[in-house]
Formats: C-alpha cells, structure tokens, sequence
C-alpha cells in the first residue's frame, strides 16, 4: 500500500516509540508521558488516552495490518500500546524504505527514505502527528523562560543525532520551526561542571507552541487539549523563525571527558560544541548558520574552560577531585579565611569582573565566585541539589544580616587552576578565564571543518 495520511500516522507512532523483541507476532509502541498520563496524578487524563488508543490507533491498526491493539500503563504514567497479530506487511513496508523492525527503532532509524514518500504538507503532518503522540511531551512545565512562551518537546532518548536533524528537516518543511535543540551531549547536559556523570538525558527538539498549533498536529486528543490549555497560560503571540535566521549566543562551556564517550556516534566524538547549532553544522544540516558558527571560533578562547566553569559539591567530594587531578593537586595555595562581609564587598567592588587578575584578560569571573559562595554558605534548606534556590545574591545578602561574622576558606593556586572555595561542609571549584591559553588548546578536526576538538592542558600551558 504507497503512504497514505493514516498509514503516515502509524510510521510516525512506531518510529517515535516503536520497540520490537523476538517475537513474531507482537510488539509494542511506549508512550513516555510519566506524571502527565499518570493514573494516580491525573486519573481523567489517563482514562481520555485509553480512549485515544481504543478510538484512534486501534481501527487504524486494524484497517491498514490486521492488527490488534490493547494497552497496558505502570502507576508512573508511562503507557505501552500492545500490538498483536500477522505482522509480514507491516515489517515488509519498512523494510521497503531501508528500516529493520528490530529494537527500538528510534535508536538507530533513518527517517530520510520515509520522509520522501511523505508527498504533501498534510501527509507530513500525519506523520508528525504520530510523532508528536508519542514523544511529543506538553508538560507545562516546558516553556522558555516564562509561561508566555509555552513550548512543546520532542524528547529522543539515545544517541541518533542524525535522526535528529531529519526530523528537524522535516519540519522546517511544513515551516514548523524549531527554537532550539538540547542535544544528548555533555557540552549541553553539564555545561558547567566536567564531574558531572549523569548528563545522559536525551534529546530534546524544542518548539514554540504557537508555531505547532498552526503547522503541527495531534491525532490524540488528550495531546490537542493539553496544548490548548497551555497555550491559555500564554498572554501573548509568539512567532517562530527558520533556524538560519536565529542569533547564536554562546555561553562557556567546560571541556568534558565524555566528549569522547563511546556512545556518541563518530562524527560527534572527540568534538567540542559551542552552541546547540554548532552540532548542526558539524552534521550537515542544510539550515544552519554556518556563517555564526564560524564567528563563534574567533571567540573560542573565551568559550571554552579545560577545567569546570563551576563545581559544587560536598567538602569531601571537592577535595577528592582535587587529589585525584596532578595539576591541581600539585599547585601551591595560599590559604585565607575571609568573612564574607569582606569578600563580598570586595568582589562587588572589583574593578574588573575579574578576581585575582594577574593580566587584564585573565583570573576568576565574579558571577561565578558569587555562585559559590552562595553554595557554601546556605542552610540546606535554602538548595534544591546544588542549586541556590531563588537569587543567589539575595542569599549572601540575608546570611550576611543573619551571621554577619560568617567566614569561608578561600584557596589561591599558584597557577590559574580552579580556585577552592570551602565552608559549611560544602566546597567549590571556580575555573578562571584565560583566553590566550585556552585558546591555544583547540584545533580542527582534518574530517570536518566544523568540529572543534580541544586537548588537556598541561603545566606548561600556564606558565
């Protein structure tokens, strides 16, 4: 049967959850909605997506493949449609555009054979559509900044990059832009903090609401809602654009060993990415700005940090990073107990927002030294983690009222190595800025134009 609107609909529901085991004649499509399907959080929404997969997938299925459709749900909201029956054809029509029904698909998949039987914008709504009710997420809680721009999320576990920008491609066709692209990789996971283990979240292609109700779809109707009582929190309109016309800001970002973790595929390991749209230069992607991109290398010094940005952890925890690493670990510190009043007032007042500057361009940034402090220095009910909860300035302000005498240690490397900041049981690593260093560290990959790759720095460099 060639690609028709429903069928396109069905594509798009396997590919976006579709996992196939060693059975023959069964497999199932999961739906991870968590606390949004949830029985026991939302026990109508859930009973409205049982009647979603009854009333809608089930005679599509039954239509097109003879198959049966049943479900079943866990307690913490993620859903699996059960598929039964004679599967050949549908596992033949796959194949036909170069995909094995083996695994999850998703993890693996090339959507690009697919894409090219999609003939018109509808069709490829449809297909979008069984996307979007699968791994489309309109939790409430994703919106940019405020919740005057709600934002729905395509969440892709796993390391396909390349299916990534498929789909992206895909919907720059229907002019469904998307605003950004957390991708699944340390750089954007723990941005921040090299000692970060758990930056394997998948990921996220984010999309302004507005723009989806207007050139997106839904075929469940739990979904539609949802976005419809999202988009009521909104007080205004907001506009999408084509990635080519966005404006590339990039913030640092530390270099990190997973860069070379060995889940990530070829073409992305051993890179450094210094904005959501510098991986998609690195893949080839026809809509990105390749022009800012290049911009961003002349600042690359600036951009990057080998060591953390900002590290927050237990006292132990710091101290056992430090041992662990010969170039801290080998630096002589000078040891000062500070009160806070003092360093505060001190640091608010620096000339620069640079602290223990030794060259214009070079020492310790101010935001990030507060950071710490404000780590260091807060009651534990006052985290959330190791983030301050509220502003950080606030914090230090009111700790200073309350405990006016209050002190830190605060450790000064011979070198520019992070500077320790220590108290309350709790420490701190700030990375300097050092751009004539650091800027020294990266070269091009002789593969890619695009693919900055940064190696360790070492004593010499910062002598």
């Amino acid at each position: 049967m060639s690609m028709n609107t429903d069928k396109a609909y069905l594509f798009g529901l396997i590919v976006g959850g579709g996992t196939f085991g060693n059975a023959e004649d069964t497999f199932y499509i999961r739906l991870p909605y968590k606390q949004w399907g949830s029985y026991v959080t939302n026990p109508q929404r859930a009973s409205e997506i049982s009647r979603d997969i009854l009333k809608t997938v089930s005679p599509i299925f039954r239509s097109i493949y003879g198959i049966i459709v049943s479900y079943e749900t866990a307690p913490h909201g993620e859903w699996r449609v059960l598929c039964e029956g004679d599967l050949s054809e549908l596992k033949k029509d796959f194949q036909s555009y170069g995909v094995s029904c083996e695994g999850e698909l998703r993890n693996d998949i090339s959507i690009s054979k697919i894409v090219s039987d999609l003939s018109d914008d509808f069709i490829k709504r449809r297909f979008i559509a069984g996307l979007a009710d699968t791994i489309g997420s309109t939790t409430p809680s994703h919106r940019r900044f405020s919740e005057d721009v709600q934002i729905i999320s395509f969440e892709v576990r796993g390391f396909n990059f390349r299916f990534v920008c498929e789909l992206c491609k895909l919907l720059h066709d229907v002019k469904c832009y998307p605003d950004q692209v957390l991708w699944n990789h340390p750089n954007f996971h723990a941005a921040s903090n090299p000692y970060y283990t758990s930056w394997n979240k998948g990921t996220k292609v984010r999309i302004i609401l507005d723009q989806y109700a207007e050139f997106g779809a839904f075929a469940f109707k739990t979904k539609a809602e949802s976005t419809q009582q999202n988009l009521s929190l909104q007080q205004q309109t907001n506009i999408a654009s084509p990635c080519s016309e966005h404006e590339v800001r990039a913030t640092k970002s530390c270099v990190h060993p997973a860069e070379n973790d060995r889940r990530l595929p070829d073409y992305i390991g051993g890179g450094h990415y210094l904005h959501n749209r510098h991986v998609c230069a690195v893949i080839g992607c026809e809509h990105a700005p390749y022009s800012k991109i290049e911009l961003l290398f002349s600042e690359v010094g600036e951009l990057i940090n080998p060591f953390p940005v900002l590290c927050k952890d237990t006292h132990q925890r710091i101290e056992a990073i430090i041992a662990t690493d010969s170039l801290m670990a080998n630096r002589e510190y000078s040891v000062m107990n500070v009160r806070v009043h003092t360093f505060f007032a001190w640091a608010q007042n620096a000339e620069s927002s640079l602290l223990f500057s030794t060259i214009p361009e070079a020492g310790y940034p101010v935001t990030e030294v507060l950071h710490a402090l404000a780590y260091v220095i807060a009651d534990k009910s006052e985290l959330k983690g190791v983030r301050v909860k509220g502003s950080y300035l606030e914090l230090i302000k009111r700790h200073l009222v309350e405990k006016r005498d209050i002190t830190v240690e605060i450790r000064k490397p011979d070198l520019l190595t992070p500077l320790v900041i220590i108290g309350n049981g709790r420490g701190a690593l700030v990375g300097a800025l050092n751009p004539s260093v650091y800027k020294n560290l990266v070269s091009i990959s002789p593969e890619n134009m695009y693919k900055l790759i940064v190696r360790k720095v070492v004593e010499s460099d910062l002598r």
